[in-house]
């Protein structure tokens, strides 16, 4: 399908967790609010409120940092479990327009609405609806992305937050990469920047006339990659995540991990978690992972790879800790732990392992604007 063709949307949850903490909590409100871990136990910023970002608050800011910019920060622990349920909320009125919803995170997915379930042949209209439906539905807001492709709509998601909506349509999209920095371009981080900087390259468009040796000198692999980007090309299909080919979660402790005891049950935590996301998008693993990051941020990880495939909890708690066996866990002390499922195969493939346990029967029908998904 041509570039011009394609309507895709990039919805981004506006500061999702310091949000959802003021709406339940109304004395937070109109106050800059943390989430995160205590400053003085080398705690990090999962999330802040604007009021927060006007200091200069950000995500993954070390706490004790944040308080310095923001002497009057309100600090409030995480709590992913009710996190995770409007995120299913508002992935339920994604999945009831479209079923081409690939997930970024809790708060963030892009949607192929080119053909979607209110019969709308405006992209522009179904971001409207949708960001109506999440307000109503939540009471959160939520800021779109409107474009032909997957690069351009997630970057306008940002161009106006909170609450925003931008549309980049093809005839705008030139104009619309002219504004933009070169550290737009996807996979350019702030040392690569500076790199291209130093080279003269400062606009995202001044990358189309860079030679292919030059600009492979300054970026490697990518080269190719980010010209095709610099001209507003990028052919990526939006993947559900039905047709993922893996899945890891991974959490960084406030306290290094020391006791193996510890280590092993956050471990069978992560494997529930990666065999419950299994069950829920009617897959199976061949290959289960862990990654490992000591103190020192030395980082390895490990995996086991078996015939058959498996959507069983015990059974991927096992193999992870016969990796975690394979590490200096419960000598060295843990900063970071990490599961995953890789190798991904349909529950109706001969390769997979019955399911010795019952599972709850899925989630019934979902609703958007009185469509719902079936």
């Amino acid at each position: 399908m041509a570039e011009s063709a394609r309507r895709i949307i990039h919805v981004d949850m506006d500061a999702f967790y310091a949000s959802v903490e003021q709406r339940d909590r109304p004395e937070l409100r109109g106050r800059p609010v943390a989430v995160g871990g205590r400053p003085e136990r080398r705690g990090v910023v999962a999330a802040a409120s604007y009021e927060a970002r006007k200091f200069g608050v950000r995500s993954a800011l070390s706490m004790a940092r944040a308080v310095r910019l923001c002497p009057d920060l309100v600090i409030v622990p995480p709590d992913f479990r009710k996190y995770r349920e409007v995120s299913q909320q508002v992935f339920e009125l994604f999945r009831a327009v479209t079923p081409a919803v690939e997930p970024l995170s809790l708060d963030e997915a892009y949607l192929d609405v080119t053909e979607n379930a209110w019969g709308e042949p405006l992209a522009t209209t179904v971001a409207r609806r949708l960001k109506a439906c999440i307000r109503d539905e939540t009471g959160l807001t939520a800021s779109a992305g409107v474009a032909p492709n997957k690069f351009l709509a997630k970057i306008a998601s940002a161009w106006r937050k909170p609450d925003g909506l931008t549309v980049v349509a093809p005839e705008r999209m030139e104009r619309f990469l002219r504004k933009l920095p070169v550290d737009a371009l996807w996979g350019v981080g702030p040392v690569t920047a500076r790199r291209l900087r130093a080279a003269g390259i400062e606009r995202l468009v001044d990358v189309r006339t860079v030679d292919d040796e030059t600009l492979g000198g300054l970026v490697g692999r990518q080269a190719d990659w980010l010209k095709r980007l610099a001209q507003g090309i990028d052919e990526r299909p939006v993947v559900s995540d039905r047709e993922r080919k893996s899945r890891s979660s991974e959490h960084t402790y406030v306290e290094d991990l020391v006791e193996i005891d510890r280590i092993r049950a956050e471990i069978d935590r992560m494997a529930a978690g990666a065999a419950d996301w299994l069950r829920r998008a009617d897959v199976t693993a061949r290959t289960v992972t862990l990654k490992v990051r000591y103190h020192d941020f030395k980082t390895v990880t490990r995996s086991d790879t078996r015939p058959a495939a498996t959507f069983d909890a015990a059974d991927i708690a096992r193999r992870a800790r016969a990796l975690l066996d394979r590490t200096d866990a419960g000598r060295r002390p843990v900063r970071l732990l990490g599961v995953g499922v890789h190798g991904l195969l349909p529950r109706t493939d001969p390769a997979v392992t019955p399911e010795p346990l019952l599972w709850d029967s899925p989630p019934g029908e979902c609703r958007a604007d009185d469509h719902r998904a079936r």
